[in-house]
């Protein structure tokens, strides 16, 4: 049984590395606020589990089995969010610290039954693919919403970040997942957005831009 201290390690080590699985001490340290020596320390320890692959003075590789370690935390916290907003009524921006504490229940069958409660979702509230209970995961093919053209309709189908203050902004301007967006124009001094959505027109910073993911809608019958 992994004590809480390894599954929060192993968690941010989820989110942090790169494509090639692999991330350094130090933004493993600056991620979870722990300083360097008991970070090496604990890294040491997941060599000799197995999860890592670790030389000093080289980045931190995750493994196949540290992947699904990882996989299996981050699907517990996911799921608890997604139970917690279609079960229990709560805002998709007041969630996180709730399952940031039931994510530690030891318990497949806890999990699975709420799996098996919810209709096996793909996805948690905020668009977050849920690994299933081997640990496998299926990426979205999500873009930012900077990275699309004027003219151009998408669906709002994720964000870089679930905080919630980010949700709140997006609370405020009804925005939520499925949001037909047509980009009217894109402003070249800043790369500032005119978004249509809704019925209505909001322009939208580059920094806003930057933290909406989209999937692309080929079919301009789609927005209403």
């Amino acid at each position: 049984m992994n004590s809480l201290t390894e599954e929060n390690y192993l968690k941010a080590l989820y989110h942090l590395v790169n494509e090639n699985d692999e991330v350094s001490v130090n933004d493993l340290s600056r991620q979870l606020n722990i300083k360097m020596p008991s970070v090496n320390s604990m890294v040491k320890k997941f060599a000799e589990k197995n999860w890592v692959k670790y030389e000093s003075y080289k980045p931190i590789k995750l493994t196949e089995s540290g992947k699904k370690e990882a996989s299996l935390i981050v699907r517990k916290h996911r799921l608890t969010e997604m139970f917690l907003v279609e079960k229990m009524g709560f805002g998709w921006e007041n969630v996180h610290e709730i399952a940031e504490q039931l994510e530690h229940i030891h318990s497949d069958e806890f999990f699975d039954k709420m799996d098996e409660i919810l209709n096996y979702p793909k996805m948690d509230p905020h668009g977050e693919p849920i690994p299933d209970k081997d640990g496998n995961v299926i990426q979205p093919d999500h873009k930012k919403l900077s990275k699309c053209k004027e003219n151009q309709t998408v669906e709002l189908a994720s964000g870089t970040t679930s905080s919630e203050e980010f949700l709140n902004f997006l609370n405020k301007r009804d925005l939520s997942l499925g949001t037909k967006l047509k980009i009217l124009q894109i402003e070249g001094f800043d790369q500032s957005m005119l978004i249509a959505y809704n019925g209505s027109e909001e322009n939208f910073s580059k920094t806003v831009c930057e933290r909406l993911l989209v999937k692309e809608l080929f079919d301009l019958n789609t927005f209403l």
